[in-house]
């Protein structure tokens, strides 16, 4: 029996209450064990795999060539990191999601995403690409599952079946795939939001597809006085690309380095960018924080930092970008964050970057900005 025990999460934050795999990762291996059993070299394909649990119980079945896509850079490196430690590194490679992720796939283990909207875009592509005989086992904890995933799976396959709950986790089995004309034309969509004067574009895993969240709204209602002599900026966290472009818009002069490790976010902030004619001053990179980014070399920063990991409330991410921009930022430079006040980042904040003002606050957010000196 596949060691989970031996799974970690990192580069990604650990803690107490944060663990590599779950009863749902192991009732999808459980369910699916047959199908993959049966499958040949190359018939594998496992989505959403947070830290390497479904592709290394495929692994120590034997089973070689998996297909593999994860949206976080970090669950990546930890599979790359796991399957290391057990030997299984030459048992999978990575791929984007697209159709050669999924061409000719018998079985596919995927992890339900919480967005409706990223699980329409996986499975009209399953449909669209893998073998008429496909199956998907769609595997979640029952508090994050809804009626609605059904649906979805049902507009893309003939076939949907639940299996009994096992410790709070159920399985759906997806058959019978029936490709959605223009699948690959409906991913990013766009929408304009006449208020910032922008288009955003949005795949489905993407923050708040197609709308401009309310915290980076507020954040926006003063930006212009970031910094005004800045020449280089990154926005942090850049989701959809909403900060990056409209500061790019806004400063014609201004240099932006957009960073996620979500490859939906990277995907769809390069289209934002491009649909709103600042592609060649934007630069849009998949990187965890701005580990890739050198010492000392912004003037600005702009920040609005998750505070969940997965399902998890949890700061560990927040307070690692704070150190980030720290690192990052020239001196003189400035990091303008919006965060949920009750949150209190305030000394976060000074500890990590510098001495650090409010700008502005509303009912429930709060803008300040940090000073590296």
């Amino acid at each position: 029996m596949f060691e989970y025990a031996r799974l970690r999460r990192w580069p990604d934050v650990e803690g107490e209450n944060l663990f590599a795999s779950d009863a749902a990762d192991r009732l999808i291996a459980d369910l699916a064990r047959d199908a993959v059993a049966a499958a040949a070299d190359g018939e594998v394909v496992v989505i959403g795999d947070a830290y390497g649990a479904l592709t290394l119980a495929a692994a120590a079945e034997g089973t070689t060539g998996i297909r593999v896509h994860q949206d976080p850079l970090t669950g990546e490196q930890a599979l790359a990191a796991n399957a290391a430690e057990l030997g299984y590194s030459d048992a999978y490679r990575g791929l984007p999601l697209d159709a050669e992720l999924v061409r000719d796939a018998r079985v596919v283990l995927l992890r339900l995403p919480r967005s409706l909207d990223a699980l329409d875009e996986i499975a009209t592509l399953v449909a669209a690409h893998a073998h008429p005989d496909a199956v998907v086992y769609a595997g979640g904890m029952l508090k994050h599952m809804s009626l609605a995933m059904n649906d979805v799976l049902g507009t893309a396959f003939g076939s949907v079946a639940a299996s009994l709950a096992r410790q709070k986790a159920r399985v759906l089995t997806a058959e019978h795939p029936q490709p959605v004309a223009g699948t690959d034309d409906r991913w990013p969509r766009r929408s304009h939001d006449d208020k910032l004067g922008i288009t955003v574009c949005a795949h489905g895993a993407a923050f708040a597809g197609t709308s401009v969240d309310i915290g980076t709204r507020f954040l926006l209602s003063v930006i212009d006085a970031a910094a005004p002599d800045a020449r280089t900026a990154i926005d942090l966290g850049c989701g959809t690309g909403v900060l990056a472009t409209t500061l790019a818009l806004r400063r014609p002069g201004l240099r932006v380095i957009a960073t996620d490790q979500s490859a939906a976010a990277v995907a769809s902030a390069t289209a934002t960018a491009a649909a709103n004619g600042v592609a060649d001053r934007v630069t849009v990179v998949r990187d965890d924080g701005l580990a890739g980014q050198p010492d000392a070399t912004a003037d600005l920063i702009v920040l609005n930092p998750p505070f969940h990991i997965g399902s998890a409330v949890h700061t560990g991410i927040a307070h690692r970008m704070f150190a980030d921009a720290g690192r990052v930022l020239a001196p003189g430079g400035e990091l303008w964050t919006v965060w949920n006040s009750h949150l209190g980042y305030r000394s976060a904040l000074e500890r990590a970057v510098g001495p650090t003002r409010q700008v502005a606050r509303n009912a429930k957010f709060t803008v300040t900005a940090s000073r590296r000196e």
